[in-house]
């Protein structure tokens, strides 16, 4: 599992441009206004830690699912041809688009993925603001070991993605040039992923390239300046309620129904979806404002 070890290898990097980017907006006045507080910082570095340990044991059973299928698969694609690495950026690249939007489309993976959601803030530490309950990512990589990219190239690329990523989450970078940001995802491109204006919602799912959002309708360039979080914060510091919190308001709308099609709805519909005739006290998710629309990751 290379992978793991560019990542632990990255941490130190992470770390070394939180501290620029807080320095950027402590001595240089250039009319940011958002920044870095001292709380929601704390809170994302304690999630990204949590994710840390959490993901260190549950690759085991990642390695050993995509093992597993790539041991029956009956194909094999050589790691030495240049053309293979070429496949699997493209493969993994589409394979996260799917999982990302996916996490804005289905509340149950929602309450996973709207932990990376919930800072208003925008910033590098935002990136390490990850979950807890990492399980829901795997099938959607199970393909790349399908069609016989060895697990260990996987890994590899995953980690080579979530680096990329990183460095999209500041508002220090306005506008790369227009050829960039025509193929590649941004930080412009992600900044509008992580608004909570209407048109902003559930947009730039992409994870190093943008070409998938902009072939399959659901690219927004950015415009107005963006609010970030959620259509509905947490409003909390709490690392175990940021994690769990959206697990619990399923349950509890689900207690609030009858009938199991409306209970298998708030788990299976959007994060905004509600019945046609709701409960008293039963709302959409944080960041769901309409049927089938998720999130403000």
């Amino acid at each position: 599992m290379s992978s793991d070890y560019l990542l632990v290898f990255a941490v130190p990097v992470f770390v070394l441009f939180v501290a620029l980017e807080i320095a950027s907006y402590r001595f240089l006045s250039d009319g940011a206004e958002l920044g870095y507080t001292p709380w929601d910082t704390v809170t994302s570095l304690s999630m990204g830690m949590g994710f840390l340990v959490v993901e260190a044991v549950w690759k085991f059973v990642t390695l050993a699912a995509y093992a597993g299928v790539y041991a029956l698969s009956p194909l094999r694609l050589p790691a030495d041809a240049v053309w293979v690495w070429v496949l699997l950026f493209f493969a993994d690249d589409f394979a996260y688009y799917w999982y990302h939007r996916s996490h804005h489309e289905v509340r149950i993976l929602w309450a996973s993925h709207v932990v990376h959601h919930s800072s208003e803030r925008y910033n590098f530490s935002t990136a390490l603001r990850q979950p807890w309950t990492p399980f829901t990512a795997l099938p959607f990589w199970l393909p790349l070991a399908a069609i016989g990219l060895p697990p260990w190239m996987i890994f590899f690329q995953q980690s080579v993605n979530l680096l990329y990523q990183f460095f999209l989450h500041t508002e220090r970078i306005d506008r790369m040039p227009r050829w960039f940001e025509a193929v590649l995802n941004t930080p412009s491109h992600h900044r509008v992923h992580h608004g909570t204006q209407s048109m902003y919602l559930d947009r730039n799912y992409g994870g190093i390239l943008i070409v998938w959002d902009r072939l399959l309708g659901t690219f927004e360039p950015e415009g107005e300046r963006v609010v970030y979080g959620l259509t509905k914060n947490v409003g909390t510091y709490n690392p175990v309620r940021v994690a769990f919190g959206e697990y619990v308001a399923i349950g509890r709308a689900m207690r609030g129904v009858s009938g199991w099609r409306d209970r298998l709805g708030f788990v299976f519909r959007g994060p905004g979806w509600v019945p046609e005739v709701a409960p008293t006290g039963v709302a959409p998710a944080p960041g769901g404002v309409a049927p089938a629309s998720g999130g403000g990751e």
